[in-house]
């Protein structure tokens, strides 16, 4: 029943502890949810009932995976019910106890879009303008305040900004009141008030769990950490399992230093370390350990590995985004032709959702399959959607399905009402509705068709048709395709309308931003040539959804990386900016977070790593010089291959901040010190790279910076005054 001879001895140590609090800190690839099932097999066999324990973990998925373990494991008679998220127990404690609290034990969970809807109808009663005061910041706040178990009336009101969400926040929690509701966040916090405030209650449930087991303890915020605190009682049986070099979901209120906080408040307790890693080579260990060292987090687990020694760390250096996805491509098809890995073994990791869309379209262009994890396809993110429609209507007036999709987003007053009497109109009469949109707006409101509809209905859609016209009129007079988006994007008051409430408004901008970038790539190209190579390139977005991923490499974001593993694995963007990202900069915090982001990416792998970065990095939609990431320095220099040096790698303070105006950079330098050798086109040879042709060449921190595509190695930078570059006569 609890056979544990397959355990090293580290897991049989945490499997078998005796009673009272215990904290295993479970390095990545260590075994740690086979310990915790393990353990909980233990209790049931040392005579304790499965309705005794408690088992929490932070997703569904992964409580239905420990269920199931736990039931394969122990004799068909016991049903094990109390394994479940943090959320789950808490509405199921609160519906039990129902009478002891205000809301009747029907209570509805509202969720995101509700509770949107419901902040905006809160601000509106106040006379809050939702333009000035975004009403996704507001519920943020009002969140992490919940997590951090701050009510209405604690609420600080020390600024006017905070007044503002303090009265927002009252409001709020009357209308969920009113509507027998309660969002994510009150269901922490109201179990912990109920379990704080009530005495009976709190004992009843401390002689029922009487052991508490937590998987991902480091991503537990203050809320869910006193929950612990208050159910284990007298019994102080806490069995936590988590590793604080793992904490990366700060933005949803995990406080790895709930970790150092369970050690303060249960000096008691044991302390077991997994330090065997099952998955990664030592090379991967030891290069994943130099870069999180640097937190000094103080309960790091020092791993080891019997995969001895293993392949160098590749680091590459691209000249932009899309020959590093490139790069990527091509080196998943060698790999595949030598079969040394098949591209299903392949993981591309990356720090946003934006970074996706130039992988997507090389793998495309490839024709090879792949599977976007834990994200929506670039030409199917809703944002992508809304723009191209945009376009595909200037393009086409026949579109009324781009039509239908944007006549009222953003919003402008043309509502499902309004929409259908237009349609209706225009079906009767025969007419598209686009060029009558274009005739109301033309013939002005004395027009026939104006009457017909009447002002109500179309005030509006000459409204829309102005804007309309306006862009078709540009079209006309020649704007290029990346102008035409600009105009879009500024006359619709489009970036307004992402961040003004909705959910990651960053992330989503950041995806209009490289929309811009595609459009700005295609400058010289007529509008339908455009939209033919982008509907390609959609069209084809399924390929290797529906694979079982034995084919189809995988595109993710590291944080939907966690708890997952891959023989290879690519990190691409790995320059100042990107990761660590442009928020962490002034922030020590969530720079701490950025590297123990890279730190989880790292530790996926298997046997292979290939790091890249880029010379060229497009941040809000313009190109500028990228700067390696200040990461890459702490690589120990032995256990790393490719464009990587101690030389063009420094500290930060140190690096040339290129991604400043360039005007500005180049006129701040002495220029009589430094006269420009070399010229775009120009053929050179190098001692060590071969031959190659100058790409770019600039003035760069008092020096000559020579950007060369040498013919074997590929694009290198250079510094001119120490290159040694000769030119290379051209007959």
């Amino acid at each position: 029943m609890n056979d544990i001879s397959g355990l090293n001895f580290e897991q049989q140590k945490a499997v078998n502890a005796g009673p009272g609090s215990v904290l295993v800190l479970a390095g990545p690839g260590s075994g740690k949810t086979r310990v915790l099932t393990q353990r909980v097999t233990y209790l049931i066999s040392e005579g304790l009932s499965p309705h005794r324990l408690l088992a929490v973990t932070f997703t569904n998925r992964a409580a239905k995976e420990m269920r199931s373990r736990i039931e394969s494991q122990i004799d068909p008679k016991f049903q094990v019910r109390n394994v479940g998220t943090f959320h789950s127990l808490c509405a199921r404690l609160l519906r039990q106890q129902s009478e002891n609290d205000a809301r009747s034990k029907d209570f509805v969970i509202y969720d995101s879009a509700d509770q949107r809807a419901l902040i905006k109808q809160s601000m509106h009663y106040h006379n809050i303008d939702d333009k000035r005061y975004k009403p996704h910041s507001i519920h943020s706040t009002i969140s992490t305040a919940k997590n951090d178990l701050i009510g209405v009336s604690e609420f600080s009101r020390d600024s006017y900004y905070d007044e503002i969400v303090a009265r927002v926040y009252e409001r709020y929690q009357h209308l969920l009141q009113q509507n027998n509701a309660l969002d994510f966040d009150d269901l922490l916090a109201e179990a912990v008030f109920l379990l704080r405030d009530n005495s009976a209650v709190r004992e009843h449930y401390q002689n029922l769990y009487q052991k508490i087991l937590v998987d991902e303890f480091q991503d537990t915020n203050l809320a869910q950490y006193t929950l612990l605190r208050l159910l284990s009682g007298q019994y102080r049986d806490l069995f936590v399992v988590g590793d604080p070099d793992q904490s990366i979901y700060r933005w949803r209120g995990a406080d790895y230093r709930n970790v150092r906080r369970f050690q303060t408040d249960y000096p008691e307790a044991e302390i077991i370390y997994l330090r065997k890693n099952y998955r990664s080579t030592q090379t991967i260990l030891d290069v994943a350990t130099a870069v999180i060292d640097k937190n000094h987090s103080g309960g790091s687990v020092r791993l080891f590995s019997d995969i001895a020694g293993g392949d160098k760390i590749n680091v590459h250096e691209a000249y932009d985004e899309e020959e590093e996805a490139q790069f990527v491509v091509d080196t998943i098809k060698a790999n595949s032709i030598n079969e040394k890995i098949r591209p299903g073994e392949c993981a591309v990791m990356y720090r946003t959702n934006a970074q996706s869309r130039a992988l997507e379209e090389a793998f495309v262009r490839a024709g090879m399959p792949y599977r976007l994890l834990g994200a929506t396809r670039f030409y199917a993110r809703r944002e992508i959607k809304d723009l191209l429609a945009y376009i595909r209507l200037i393009h086409n007036m026949l579109d009324t399905v781009s039509l239908e999709r944007i006549i009222n987003v953003p919003s402008r007053g043309i509502g499902s009402q309004t929409y259908s009497a237009l349609l209706e109109y225009c079906e009767k009469l025969n007419v598209n509705p686009i060029r009558l949109i274009l005739k109301l707006t033309d013939d002005g409101s004395d027009a026939e068709h104006y009457k017909a509809l009447g002002a109500r209905t179309a005030r509006p859609l000459a409204a829309f048709g102005l804007l309309l016209r306006g862009w078709l009129n540009a079209l006309e007079a020649g704007e290029s395709v990346g102008s035409l988006l600009d105009l879009i994007i500024h006359d619709t008051n489009y970036e307004a309308f992402i961040k003004s409430g909705k959910e990651s408004s960053s992330d989503r901008w950041e995806n209009v931003e490289e929309l811009r970038k595609v459009f700005s790539g295609f400058d010289d190209r007529d509008l339908g040539e455009v939209l033919e190579q982008i509907s390609l390139v959609a069209d084809v977005d399924s390929l290797g959804v529906d694979l079982d991923g034995g084919g189809a490499p995988a595109l993710m974001t590291l944080h939907a990386a966690k708890g997952l593993e891959f023989p290879l694995i690519f990190i691409v963007g790995l320059n100042d900016g990107v990761l660590p990202h442009r928020r962490s900069f002034d922030e020590p915090e969530e720079m701490a977070e950025e590297r123990r982001l890279l730190y989880v990416g790292l530790t996926r792998a298997k046997e292979l790593i290939y790091l890249s970065h880029t010379f060229r990095r497009y941040n809000f939609g313009y190109g500028s010089s990228g700067i390696p990431s200040r990461f890459l320095k702490d690589l120990p220099m032995e256990l790393v291959t490719g464009d990587v040096s101690t030389k063009n790698i420094s500290d930060p303070t140190d690096w040339p901040q290129t991604n400043v105006v360039k005007s500005q950079s180049v006129s701040n330098i002495t220029r009589s010190s430094v006269d420009i050798q070399f010229r775009s086109g120009q053929r050179v040879s190098h001692h060590t790279f071969g031959l190659g042709i100058v790409i770019e060449s600039k003035f760069l921190s008092g020096d000559e910076l020579v950007i060369v595509a040498f013919d074997d190695v590929g694009i290198k930078r250079l510094v001119a005054g120490s290159a040694q570059l000769k030119l290379e006569d051209v007959e």
